[in-house]
């Protein structure tokens, strides 16, 4: 047995299984499976009670209040009750609660680094107020933090650029990972039947949350311009604000107005419905305007789908340029349908890009090799 495998790891986190909306919920749910069986391991959650869990819940004297002041309230449950060698957070709404457990507990603290608030200045839109609150969490837990985990070498510059106060040395880079037994090509059709997708046409699919940061617009923008052939499927839903749902419905009308095979589904799917849609379509886009790695590439990559992404943050680093799928300039409507363009009348090219990123997804990017490397961490840390 290791030293890790004695460590008491309380890890923090808003999202658990069932309720996962974000990239951050996939890392979890995923990094906690493997960590398991390498430390003793509890997991601490915001929201209902769920297998697996201890779940933490708002204060009731809140509600109404702004959203930030409930997920203060439950970082303080969440910091009573991680009581173990090594605490663990996740995104800004556990990130105080790992902090403030580190130091009631007087241990070390090592918080995942998914995004930074002052590189999602759009978040304030949303928030309010709160905005400044979940800026002020992470400002305070990444400064005091004993470690600061990078999901990319670009995120790390982030970090270093953006908290200069931060020693280089706490910054690691960890990248995230996917479980390619799960996501594989399905060559099923009934999905695509179900959902109106004609298998004989080429497809674009996005799939991701209706934010700012998502550049969700861009692509709607860039389809004016999309081949008629290709059809446009949208997984997406849950907008951030009204008015950001209000832009994307009138971009979806227009693109309607003008074209034929524009699906948009604005629910989640089950996950095996997603990998379906995502094996069947010829490129997957990501026109993010900021993405420090971006999970949802590297599921569309394992179901063998060519990717067309923006050059931001961590996604030159799993999209691999010319030879995965094609990188084009963030918010940038003109390059982003050219690209898309180019493997949609190329389908011969798509796939040989499909199977390429199959082949790394596989090769770089399991989920095993990522919990090894942070249970080791917090060896080091709890030494």
């Amino acid at each position: 047995m290791t030293p890790a495998a004695r460590l008491r790891v309380a890890l923090l986190t808003r999202e658990y299984p069932p309720e996962v909306y974000g990239g951050a919920g996939v890392h979890v749910t995923y990094l906690a499976r493997e960590l398991a069986g390498l430390v003793d391991l509890t997991v601490h959650c915001q929201g209902a009670d769920r297998p697996g869990a201890v779940a933490h819940r708002p204060w009731d004297l809140l509600a109404g209040a702004n959203p930030a002041l409930g997920v203060m309230s439950a970082d303080l449950s969440m910091a009573a009750a991680a009581d173990a060698d090594v605490v663990h957070s996740h995104t800004w709404y556990a990130n105080l609660g790992g902090h403030l457990a580190a130091l009631l507990h007087g241990v070390p603290h090592v918080m995942t680094v998914h995004s930074l608030e002052p590189l999602r200045p759009w978040k304030a839109e949303q928030l309010g107020g709160g905005y400044a609150l979940s800026s002020w969490c992470e400002q305070v837990a990444i400064c005091a933090a004993a470690a600061v985990i990078a999901v990319s070498d670009g995120m790390r510059a982030d970090v270093l650029g953006t908290y200069p106060m931060v020693p280089p040395g706490r910054v690691r880079v960890i990248r995230n990972g996917i479980d390619t037994a799960e996501y594989a090509p399905d060559p099923g059709t009934d999905v695509l039947e179900r959902y109106g997708v004609d298998p004989a046409r080429p497809s674009v699919i996005f799939v991701g949350r209706i934010t700012r940061q998502k550049g969700v617009p861009v692509l709607l923008r860039a389809a004016a311009g999309l081949d008629p052939a290709a059809q446009l499927v949208l997984l997406a839903g849950q907008p951030d604000t009204a008015e950001l749902a209000a832009e994307v419905e009138g971009l979806v009308a227009e693109l309607r107005a003008a074209r034929s095979g524009v699906i948009w589904i604005p629910e989640m799917l089950p996950k095996a419905e997603v990998i379906q849609l995502l094996t069947h379509a010829t490129v997957f886009a990501c026109p993010s305007l900021y993405e420090p790695l971006g999970i949802v590439n590297l599921e569309a990559m394992a179901c063998g789908t060519a990717v067309v992404g923006s050059a931001v943050g961590g996604i030159p680093e799993v999209v691999s340029d010319g030879e995965t799928g094609l990188l084009v300039p963030p918010d940038d409507p003109a390059a982003l349908a050219a690209a898309l363009n180019a493997l949609v009348r190329d389908p011969a090219r798509a796939a040989a890009f499909g199977l390429a990123g199959r082949a790394r997804a596989v090769a770089e990017f399991g989920w095993q090799k990522v919990a090894a490397q942070t249970a080791d961490l917090y060896a080091e840390l709890a030494r």
